[in-house]
């Protein structure tokens, strides 16, 4: 499935809307003023992502994830490498973490970054559609990209499209770049694409 350059920039919008309100959040969390870059989106089958994502994320990454069930349906994770995970909690707290490692406290900051920005955009994406989610306990990964991506494409028989959004925090001067990557199958990806050009109509009149 290949978006539309319409669809795309109304998706684009409206995650843009998202991350405004993640950024405000994560500032009121940190005391620090946090910035998002303007997301680029893209749209992939999930058996794709080994190779989208390996010339980002090489070695072992950090992944929060949570299930969402709803009209739309799927799977969310926030992607870092490793050593921007240990940098963003770094740049959050003021604190070094030890031989660069993400201790306990670190990942307890890293679940809730995750877990704002994830629900602030599965939050829009509910208002748009008008109806409530459902929301697992978000979830921290430390693993290499290709066992996350082994789990998620081996998931069910399903055709399964992945919506990769990149975007870099930007944190007391210094960015960090991470991927917003949301699964979903053919007939979510379709109903959420009808809402998108459904609220781009209602933006014109």
């Amino acid at each position: 499935m290949i978006l539309t350059e319409r669809q795309n920039d109304a998706l684009a919008e409206l995650i843009n809307i998202a991350f405004a309100r993640t950024a405000a959040a994560l500032s009121e969390l940190t005391g620090h003023r946090v910035s998002l870059k303007a997301p680029e989106v893209s749209v992939h089958p999930t058996e794709e992502l080994p190779l989208v994502l390996s010339r980002f994320l090489p070695g072992d990454a950090a992944s929060i994830h949570q299930l969402f069930v709803g009209p739309v349906s799927g799977d969310a994770f926030l992607l870092l490498n490793y050593d921007g995970a240990v940098r963003l909690t770094n740049l959050l707290t003021e604190e070094q973490s030890p031989a660069n490692t993400l201790d306990e406290s670190a990942r307890e900051v890293l679940t809730e970054v995750g877990n704002i920005l994830l629900n602030a955009c599965l939050g829009m994406f509910g208002n748009l559609l008008n109806v409530r989610f459902s929301f697992s306990v978000p979830r921290l990964h430390l693993e290499t990209l290709d066992e996350m991506l082994d789990s998620l494409i081996s998931k069910g028989d399903a055709l399964h499209y992945a919506l990769v959004i990149s975007t870099a925090f930007n944190v007391r001067d210094s960015a960090v770049s991470g991927y917003l990557v949301i699964v979903l199958t053919v007939a979510s990806l379709d109903r959420l694409m009808q809402e998108v050009e459904a609220w781009e109509e209602r933006q014109g009149t």
